[in-house]
């Protein structure tokens, strides 16, 4: 169990990489479209839209940004304050170094918003990962009340499959945009939190 976080990590990066190589090998994979063609089929209405739309706002950087900075208001320790601050920019700054690299164009046929930039990797996806990841890691070392612990923490779980999904309903990303962001974001997190525990604990 000790060593089962880099055995997540090395997973992680192997599948990340294999989708980033059949997404330079194909434009659109597969995945794309049967993840697409699911989420349409069975999700997509009229009435759902509007709260899509304002739900995938939650990872976004313009949302976070201000959220960080009122954490540093709440929390009592600088150091996880800024912890929360360099995780955001952070991730930031890969997922548009990794989009510079790869320079996939975004679905073009069927959005439902109007986004711009390139598509891979989902930058709202890989922000919340890293984001209300980083949150679920503290609740879950510093929240001692278990019920509050739990409701927050299974929250915020189904706020980032929420926020993903929202990506790929929404018509601004392929699957595999979604899909290759959670991968890189948990390799990101385990060495980001692996580093910043270390950083904490000093005196």
């Amino acid at each position: 169990m000790k060593n089962l976080k880099w055995i997540i990590l090395f997973i992680s990066l192997i599948l990340f990489l294999a989708i980033t190589e059949n997404v330079f090998a194909n434009e659109i994979t597969q995945l794309d479209i049967i993840g697409y063609n699911f989420i349409s089929k069975n999700f997509i209405t009229v009435s759902l839209t509007p709260l899509v739309k304002f739900f995938t706002n939650f990872g976004s950087i313009i949302f976070l940004l201000p959220t960080t900075l009122l954490l540093a208001l709440i929390i009592k320790s600088k150091k996880i304050s800024l912890n929360i601050f360099i995780n955001l920019i952070f991730i930031t700054l890969i997922n548009q170094i990794l989009k510079f690299i790869v320079q996939r164009p975004r679905p073009s046929d069927f959005q439902l918003v109007n986004e711009t930039g390139y598509s891979f990797p989902s930058g709202h996806t890989m922000i919340s990962v890293a984001f209300y990841g980083y949150l679920i890691y503290l609740i879950y070392n510093y929240i001692h009340l278990k019920i509050l612990k739990w409701i927050l923490i299974i929250f915020l779980l189904i706020l980032i499959i929420a926020i993903g999904i929202s990506r790929i309903y929404l018509g601004v990303h392929y699957t595999s945009d979604v899909l290759a962001g959670l991968l890189i974001t948990i390799a990101y997190l385990i060495i980001f939190i692996n580093i910043s525990n270390k950083w904490i604990k000093e005196k």
